[in-house]
């Protein structure tokens, strides 16, 4: 199978699906397929070059992006086409060309349709939604999504298509011994995005109200827009808040040696269709409280962590209880997270089951289990 997958970025900053769909094309060539992976030049991307020779890289600059697509699509016979994001023009261009050439497509819509997502500019989607998105999504052969509630609300906008429900693929690293890591504190971090739709004014207030906490700070771990970052240290100010670290954007081994100093992460999103920063965390032993906008009842299924509302009682209950273990309790959680992720989010086994998806498209045959159809 020749497939194509096509993102806007690939670069660090970019989130969750830069990381996810690297992971995965390398994968998909490491189990037999060609990989095209389609995408915008970046200051720093995953991958620059590839580590595989059936995956091929193409990195164009942003204004010929379009263009660069229509020239590798009719220039390559692609099997499928396999589009990452919605609303993003590029994108729009790959379906009206597989629609075209009569190649079978796949869109992950990537939380993008998820309401507080469609909320957000939501005239601008709106018209984008009526002039050529609605119909680029209606004539996929099937929608990825990454969780049953992004399926779930897929299915409450009309959409009839088949929903295939795969994770995000989690890479299982071995952990690095770093010299001369110190921390004064137990840590309870963020990471990720600093953006309204993480809930963290919601966690600054919760940590206000969290008794014993002279040993324990609250590290924020990202970047965002700068009025925006500059608003959340205004209300640290506000609520005189004084064990809270802000680190700014890290990447690559800066995060990985942060990462072992912390004892557990936080995600108390509105809304996440993943939320990879879950998986990283669980990979690397930390047990994590996940908000109910995000698709991780794993944790409490597996004991591993907390999947609570985002209200600030809740979560100052939650974190109480969560800095209130012995560090034989938390650890206990941190290998039990490891366990789920080897078990169900490896790269392996999503790899796996997207090429079972990909031969029941072009193929046919017995429908996959995570395939759900009206």
């Amino acid at each position: 199978m020749k497939i194509c997958h096509i993102i806007t970025s690939i670069d660090q900053s970019g989130g969750g699906p830069s990381k996810s769909v690297c992971d995965l094309s390398i994968q998909l060539a490491q189990q037999g397929l060609d990989i095209h992976l389609l995408t915008q030049a970046s200051e720093n991307p995953y991958i620059q070059t590839s580590p595989h020779k059936k995956l091929e890289l193409h990195f164009v600059q942003g204004i010929s992006f379009s263009l660069a697509i229509k020239q590798q699509l009719t220039q390559e016979h692609f099997d499928l086409l396999h589009s990452h994001g919605i609303w993003q023009m590029p994108v729009h261009y790959a379906a009206q060309l597989a629609k075209k050439n009569n190649i079978p497509y796949i869109i992950s819509t990537r939380g993008m349709l998820e309401p507080w997502a469609l909320n957000y500019k939501k005239w601008k989607k709106k018209l984008a939604l009526w002039i050529y998105q609605n119909n680029d999504l209606k004539k996929a052969a099937c929608i990825h999504a990454t969780g049953k509630m992004e399926a779930q609300h897929i299915r409450q906008l009309g959409y009839t298509n088949p929903i295939a429900i795969i994770p995000n693929p989690i890479e299982l690293k071995e952990k690095k011994t770093y010299t001369n890591l110190k921390k004064e504190k137990k840590r309870l971090a963020f990471i990720g995005r600093l953006h309204k739709i993480k809930n963290i004014e919601s966690l600054m207030h919760a940590w206000t109200k969290i008794k014993n906490t002279q040993d324990w700070e609250l590290v924020l771990v990202g970047d965002g827009e700068k009025n925006y970052v500059q608003s959340l240290k205004q209300l640290v100010a506000n609520l005189q808040i004084q064990n809270i670290l802000f680190t700014g954007f890290l990447a690559g081994e800066e995060k990985e040696k942060i990462m072992q100093t912390l004892d557990f992460v936080v995600l108390p999103s509105f809304s996440e269709n993943f939320g990879m920063v879950v998986g990283e965390a669980l990979q690397n032993e930390i047990p994590v409280i996940a908000s109910t906008g995000t698709p991780w009842d794993d944790l409490q299924k597996h004991q591993c962590g907390w999947w609570v509302n985002n209200d600030v009682e809740t979560l100052s209950q939650t974190i109480q209880q969560a800095i209130a273990l012995s560090d034989e309790e938390r650890q206990q959680m941190g290998q039990r997270g490891r366990k789920l992720i080897e078990e169900k989010y490896s790269v392996e086994i999503v790899a796996s089951q997207m090429i079972q998806l990909y031969e029941w498209i072009l193929k046919g045959g017995t429908k996959p289990e995570f395939v759900y159809e009206l």
